[in-house]
């Protein structure tokens, strides 16, 4: 009886699991999947007079995982993650992953609302959280102390900017800290 059992259950599972990948294999000439509606940065959303985009070198580079919560970890995580396009639409859980948190604020719109001082001039500090009044759902970065901003979506993925004014609509910051409500 063990015999057949073993026979008959490891081609059933051979069928369930092809199955399985049939069901999820996307469906040729099919449309892809829509974005979360209004994470998407549009090229109106970019201001090309404010600066230029750039890559970091790779001798900037350092191992290192999530966030350790300072703002200098934060600007590393950036750092790290550059050229990266898996934030794409996800700025905030990038600023918050950035800070080793994440799931804080549904948005970069509720985090300006929720965070405070708000500062709406003046160059913010390395770490501290920048925003744009873009979009349904707004956009946040990372200031890098300079005058500059590492975000996602700089050139399509996450990348470092020369001014804050890279993107339109330019909000303010607030200080560098681990996101929390």
């Amino acid at each position: 009886m063990r015999t057949i059992l073993a026979k008959v259950a490891k081609p059933a599972s051979v069928a369930a699991l092809a199955i399985a990948a049939f069901a999820m294999a996307p469906v040729a000439g099919a449309a892809p999947a829509a974005p979360e509606a209004g994470a998407t940065i549009t090229a109106a959303d970019i201001n090309p007079a404010a600066g230029t985009f750039t890559t970091v070198p790779e001798g900037d580079l350092a191992i290192q995982g999530a966030g350790d919560g300072t703002p200098a970890g934060a600007v590393q995580w950036f750092k790290n993650k550059a050229g990266s396009t898996a934030y794409q639409g996800l700025c905030e859980k990038a600023v918050e992953n950035a800070y080793g948190t994440t799931g804080v604020w549904a948005s970069a719109n509720a985090h300006w609302n929720g965070a405070s001082p708000k500062h709406t001039t003046g160059t913010p500090p390395k770490g501290s959280f920048v925003y744009w009044n873009i979009s349904q759902w707004g956009h946040v970065g990372i200031a890098d102390g300079s005058g500059g901003i590492y975000a996602s979506s700089i050139g399509g993925k996450i990348g470092h900017a020369s001014s804050v004014n890279y993107f339109n609509n330019y909000r303010g910051w607030t200080p560098a800290a681990v996101p929390h409500r």
